[in-house]
């Protein structure tokens, strides 16, 4: 049996593939413990700069597993609501990992990305989809409530009422009126996306990985944050920054650069 979470590594860029393609890459329960490890994974191992996020097959995420709900739904009914709080642990962990791994991270979506699927794409700081893209906040087709982060991540790309409408509705996004309504940030083809989407991630993480982990760090909590206190995590993060071999090589370098031009 296929591992349903894969992860290639290629110069310092990892490409996690959600390899469930006979369900859409629907998560189920083993799948999301195995992502929680792959993302714990790449978060900590300093060789990995940034990450991009796709799905194998023809979609990108169809959301949770129905065979799960279903497994829900036959406990006990004194037991539903402990057990379904337990998951809800489960799922807001998994996409906390993702939503603060310190790095870029990019979700190419090349398929349907359907409620909790929606959401994942989200969790990530940038969207690059391909034509066969499309999206749906389609919880509300369920009876139940965007629970991936969609209510937090989906009014900050499109505001408000327009998260509304979509969450209200349920209703299917393709790409381009994803890149219209800023839910995705670029396009590619069908063929070229993960290889765009790698090239986009590499070019986001040539710079130092301490700044760039501090700065996604407070760059997240911005719209909660008053400006005195975005200041003060800022004069935190840049006391760090003094610190790093970054930033030192960096003046050295540019240090000698000036001292060479006035020899010359």
């Amino acid at each position: 049996m296929s591992e349903t979470i894969e992860l290639i590594v290629t110069d310092g860029i990892a490409t996690v593939y959600l390899n469930r393609p006979e369900k859409r890459n629907a998560f189920s329960d083993d799948m999301r413990g195995k992502f929680i490890d792959t993302l714990e994974s790449i978060a900590t191992d300093r060789s990995i700069r940034a990450m991009v996020l796709t799905g194998r097959g023809k979609g990108f995420c169809a959301g949770g597993d129905v065979a799960g709900m279903e497994k829900r739904m036959q406990a006990p009914q004194g037991e539903v609501g402990i057990n379904g709080w337990a998951r809800q642990q489960r799922v807001h962990h998994t996409q906390s990992l993702l939503y603060t791994m310190p790095k870029p991270t990019i979700a190419a979506v090349n398929g349907a990305a359907s409620g909790l699927g929606a959401d994942t794409a989200l969790a990530c700081d940038f969207v690059m989809v391909s034509p066969s893209a499309n999206f749906a906040w389609s919880y509300i087709n369920r009876g139940l409530i965007p629970d991936g982060g969609g209510m937090y991540f989906l009014p900050r790309r499109v505001g408000l009422p327009k998260a509304k409408a979509l969450i209200f509705s349920g209703r299917k996004v393709d790409a381009q009126e994803a890149l219209a309504l800023g839910i995705a940030d670029q396009m590619s083809t069908d063929e070229e996306l993960v290889a765009d989407a790698q090239a986009w991630a590499k070019s986001l993480a040539q710079g130092s990985p301490t700044a760039l982990a501090l700065s996604k760090t407070i760059l997240n909590q911005t719209f909660e944050l008053t400006s005195t206190q975005v200041f003060a995590q800022g004069s935190q993060a840049q006391g760090i920054c003094y610190t790093s071999s970054e930033h030192r090589e960096a003046v050295m370098a540019f240090l000698e650069r000036a001292a060479a031009a006035k020899k010359a």
